[in-house]
């Protein structure tokens, strides 16, 4: 009874992936066009080339704390934020606590929370953080004690809270695929305990999730979301001014801001439930697991030369080795899903992109803990000049 409750989230994420869209980028009369940004910049000009490798030092930090500390032992999501101090808070949705054993299991009564945090101080040591008594941060709506939240990107806002979108789900009971989404909230916490401050509403009526990624850039912080259709899925922007997703919310109406959130239109098709744009040299680089095919394993970069598009296709970042029967479980259980940067930790070239893996049988996520953990990834870039004749 206890473990199908616990299972809502986790089996919950397996329906969302079982949605991934089957559509490639759309053209900029659905939603491209300039939108803040540069008017033109090189890099959509430029040759991209990537060489990926898991980064040893943060698979190792993860892998150790989550074998031995008896805290975290895995989760997913795998949104950062970076605060103040040269403290880290990564930010997991679903989440196990508690002991691994020697042989690398969890017990089938390890604490499973729908939200975390898990704080990397400037020493490079972690700690967990949850909610009373190793509860979720975000406890379920009272109202509906079915439903959960799952948590999306965040940042510190100006006067120092811990800002991050949550996304409430509602479970009906009628099998481990029924359930969906009902609304996006604003959770605030307090930046220096993390104690949950406040959950207030925020825009939903357009039936986009905003909360796929943050970017604050200038005078303003652009808030990525996903249509999620199903078959297919949708990138949407808004912005706020910076520093505060309090203020009033702006959406890209395909030729420049509304403040009528339902006047939002889709940039591009392809893109998953999370993923990462951030400047990059002179341009926006869109970092996505690629969801044109179902459970894919490949993670795709796009370039632009404005934060709303139009991504053209950069190139393949990341084959995720986990994934299906011939992957390096050799479990065909197995699969990953929403990649995406973590920019405060990008060198130069050097990106840092993270993504998560699953199973489609539970029962193995208590058998082996190694499988529902982040994968961390150092991805170096390789920018050319364009071929000759290409403009």
């Amino acid at each position: 009874m206890v473990r199908t409750r616990r299972w809502q989230g986790v089996l919950g994420v397996v329906a969302l992936i079982m949605g991934l869209g089957m559509l490639g980028t759309s053209s900029a009369a659905a939603g491209g066009g300039r939108g803040g940004g540069h008017d033109s910049c090189q890099l959509v000009n430029r040759t991209l080339t990537f060489d990926a490798a898991p980064d040893p030092e943060l698979t190792e930090l993860f892998t150790s704390y989550a074998d031995t500390a008896g805290e975290w032992t895995g989760g997913d999501s795998t949104y950062s934020i970076p605060m103040r101090g040269g403290r880290i808070a990564w930010v997991f949705s679903d989440t196990f606590l508690g002991e691994v054993a020697d042989d690398g299991s969890r017990p089938l009564d390890s604490p499973f929370l729908n939200n975390s945090f898990v704080v990397q101080d400037r020493r490079g040591e972690l700690s967990t953080v949850t909610g009373p008594g190793d509860t979720s941060l975000i406890a379920p709506p009272t109202d509906e004690p079915s439903g959960w939240y799952w948590v999306g990107d965040g940042m510190q806002a100006r006067r120092g809270d811990i800002q991050l979108v949550a996304l409430r789900f509602w479970y009906g009971g009628g099998g481990a695929f029924d359930f969906g989404w009902q609304s996006n909230h604003l959770a605030t916490f307090d930046g220096r305990t993390l104690e949950l401050k406040s959950l207030t509403p925020l825009p939903s009526e357009s039936g986009v999730q905003w909360e796929s990624w943050l970017q604050t850039e200038g005078r303003y912080t652009y808030i990525y979301g996903v249509d999620d259709q199903g078959a297919e899925k949708f990138m949407h922007v808004a912005r706020v001014r910076a520093g505060d997703l309090n203020g009033t919310w702006e959406y890209w109406d395909g030729s420049g801001w509304s403040r009528t959130e339902t006047d939002t239109v889709p940039v591009m098709s392809g893109v998953a439930n999370e993923y990462s744009v951030t400047p990059y040299r002179d341009g926006y680089l869109l970092i996505t697991q690629d969801t044109n095919e179902i459970f894919s394993r490949n993670i795709l970069a796009y370039t632009s030369c404005s934060p709303t598009g139009p991504f053209q296709p950069a190139g393949l970042v990341y084959e995720m080795p986990e994934v299906g029967a011939f992957g390096s479980y050799g479990n065909p259980n197995i699969f990953a899903y929403n990649a995406h940067e973590h920019p405060e930790l990008r060198t130069r070239d050097t990106l840092l992109v993270t993504y998560n893996v699953n199973s489609f049988d539970s029962d193995e996520l208590y058998e082996d803990a190694s499988i529902y953990r982040p994968r961390f990834v150092e991805v170096e870039v390789d920018v050319q000049m364009p071929r000759p004749g290409r403009r």
